[in-house]
């Protein structure tokens, strides 16, 4: 029970920090400056919903996902835990990811009619980085049963995230800028240290393949 706690305790920030809703919320706000305050909070819904979802099915389709390409657990644990490096890289230096999205993307999705999924759930929340972590955390143990911290920390980042885009008005006319990036920075430190455990398990398991 113990260990399965502490892995939770792992799951948790590694899933919460690259989903990342705080450095979204700008992004949430520009997309939804002509919505009502209803179509804003169904919004907020509907990109929660859609990133739990997505994650989720990930989460559970990862190993069929390894078989169907031929592709070893540790090369994947290598090549997530260089992609999280880069995203924790550019929170280090709060600025925006072109890992989850690009400026293009960003404003092709101002004309859009309906922002919920495409672009703020995939990519700008459930994006590449998301999809393998949590993909990577589903590989640490075999046991059934450590599938479950997972599945909460996608669960409880899916209602945070919700939480935050409704409260994104009332949040960005109370904390400054610097505060946010103070924020992201500590964020970004967190997340280039779980990357790095990722890099290091798959080096472990590349070895224990080798001749």
């Amino acid at each position: 029970m113990r260990d399965l706690f502490t892995f939770g305790l792992v799951a948790f920030p590694a899933v919460f920090f690259v989903v990342d809703p705080i450095a979204v919320l700008p992004i949430y706000l520009a997309m939804t400056a002509n919505e009502s305050a209803e179509q804003k909070r169904a919004t907020a819904a509907r990109a929660a919903i859609t990133c739990c979802l997505t994650l989720s099915i990930f989460a559970i389709a990862g190993g069929l996902i390894f078989r169907f390409f031929g592709i070893s657990l540790g090369a994947f644990k290598i090549a997530g835990g260089v992609l999280l490096f880069l995203l924790a890289l550019d929170m280090m230096q709060a600025r925006p990811s072109r890992t989850k999205t690009t400026p293009e993307e960003q404003k092709e999705g101002l004309s859009k009619d309906d922002v919920a999924i495409i672009p703020l759930a995939i990519p700008l929340l459930s994006g590449p980085g998301a999809i393998a972590t949590v993909m990577v955390l589903m590989t640490r143990h075999t046991e059934l049963r450590y599938a479950i911290p997972v599945f909460i920390s996608i669960a409880a980042t899916g209602v945070i995230t919700w939480i935050l885009l409704r409260g994104a008005h009332w949040l960005e006319s109370r904390l400054s800028k610097t505060f946010m990036n103070v924020v992201m920075r500590v964020m970004g430190l967190i997340l280039a240290a779980i990357a790095v455990e990722f890099v290091v398990a798959g080096i472990r398991d590349v070895m224990k393949t080798m001749p």
